[in-house]
């Protein structure tokens, strides 16, 4: 889905940030918070006080006392409650959608980890005043908002800022799951555990990557030296002071070998955490440059998968299998497989079509259009049996 659009400016001297309305908001109800969006409908005779105009027309000669943009394209995914940020240059950026079940808050690019299968690539940048934008923007969702994920680059580097983002989400959005990104690292140092779960939010989750049960393995994937210690610390230390966490796994040829050991190693020193997920990789950022050392066929490592998955049940931990198509499972390992991918890039290939389990499919990364396992088929009889020497009981 696209989540952007480019039109053309009339006194947007900065970046400005809004609530959609396509219906108009009366006089003295909070109108600065909106974005008038207008398609084909000819503006309204009163347009004080808004934040901007948003309109698909080609011109807005009307307007010479609201920031507007005109000669917009392609934006029939906006609707009400929508939050969007409108650049000077007329570039149009979705921050928020209503109706979607996949909303986060990308609250830096800079990273302390650097990861060789990174999906979001760090950047070298000074961006921590895009706090106030993402503080302003909490204050835009929708309160009935399920989930929201924060994310990065690596959240936690905001430190404060960071604390400040989760006591504001736990304020304004009192009953929406958080589920933060992060590599845990920061959390080695106990009195930032602390004061996160001082914070008590009610539905807060840390998904935090464990690649390895050997520290020299996971360091090299992180390419961080000392990762693996701060991790684990980390990961301890939120324990004791109540904030839940997610045990995350990609999988690729530098994680797979070793993934049943991996397990054990979860199960034995994290008995605590709330879920664990082993992920198949997204086909983006840094996967390319690394793509002969990472690169391996999910179908051949589904004996390693099967065994880990089954370890992890049998020890009492919630396992759920993210990001992997069905026809590459083996079907007992069906009831791990979760719907993962986010909509707004979650594809299906020409493939999958006359697929009789589509429906209950993750389906694919866009990305993974032009790399994906070599197995992919329609399952045209959902009453076969599993794939023969693969699955663990």
């Amino acid at each position: 889905m696209k989540l952007y659009s480019l039109g053309t400016t009339a006194a947007v001297p900065k970046a400005i940030i809004g609530r959609i309305t396509t219906a108009g908001i009366a006089p003295g109800q909070a109108r600065e918070d909106h974005i008038l969006f207008l398609k084909e409908a000819p503006p309204p005779a009163d347009t004080d006080g808004y934040a901007a105009v948003l309109t698909t027309q080609g011109g807005a000669p009307w307007a010479d006392h609201v920031p507007v943009v005109h000669s917009l394209t392609g934006v029939d995914y906006l609707a009400d409650g929508d939050v969007v940020r409108i650049d000077p240059n007329g570039y149009v950026r979705t921050l928020y959608r209503r109706q979607s079940p996949n909303n986060f808050i990308l609250t830096t690019d800079q990273c302390n980890s650097y990861c060789l299968m990174c999906s979001q690539p760090p950047k070298r940048v000074n961006d921590f005043y895009r706090l106030a934008e993402h503080i302003r923007l909490v204050d835009l969702m929708d309160p009935e908002t399920k989930e929201l994920v924060i994310t990065g680059g690596e959240p936690t580097l905001l430190k404060d800022g960071f604390l400040r983002l989760i006591q504001h989400c736990k304020e304004k959005l009192p009953g929406t799951a958080l589920h933060v990104l992060t590599n845990g690292r920061l959390f080695y140092y106990r009195r930032f555990a602390e004061a996160l779960g001082a914070i008590g939010h009610p539905d807060l989750m840390l998904g935090i990557p464990v690649y390895s049960d050997v520290d020299s393995a996971h360091d090299y994937v992180v390419q961080a030296k000392g990762a693996f210690e701060q991790t684990v610390t980390g990961l301890h230390n939120l324990a004791r002071h109540d904030v839940a966490v997610e045990i995350r796994v990609v999988l690729h040829a530098l994680t797979y070998r070793r993934l049943p050991q991996t397990a054990e190693f979860i199960a034995r020193n994290f008995p605590f955490a709330a879920q664990v997920a082993l992920m198949g990789m997204e086909m983006v950022g840094f996967v390319h440059k690394n793509m002969a050392e990472l690169w391996i066929d999910p179908h051949d490592y589904q004996k390693e998968l099967a065994e880990a998955t089954w370890f992890l049940f049998r020890s009492g931990l919630n396992v759920k299998i993210y990001n992997h198509q069905l026809c590459v499972l083996d079907r007992l390992l069906w009831p791990f497989a979760c719907r993962s991918i986010s909509d707004w890039k979650n594809i299906y290939l020409d493939t999958c079509d006359p697929c009789l389990a589509r429906d209950r499919c993750g389906g694919f990364f866009e990305s993974a259009a032009k790399k994906h396992s070599d197995y992919i088929k329609p399952l045209l009889d959902l009453k076969a049996p599993h794939n023969a020497g693969v699955a663990v009981a």
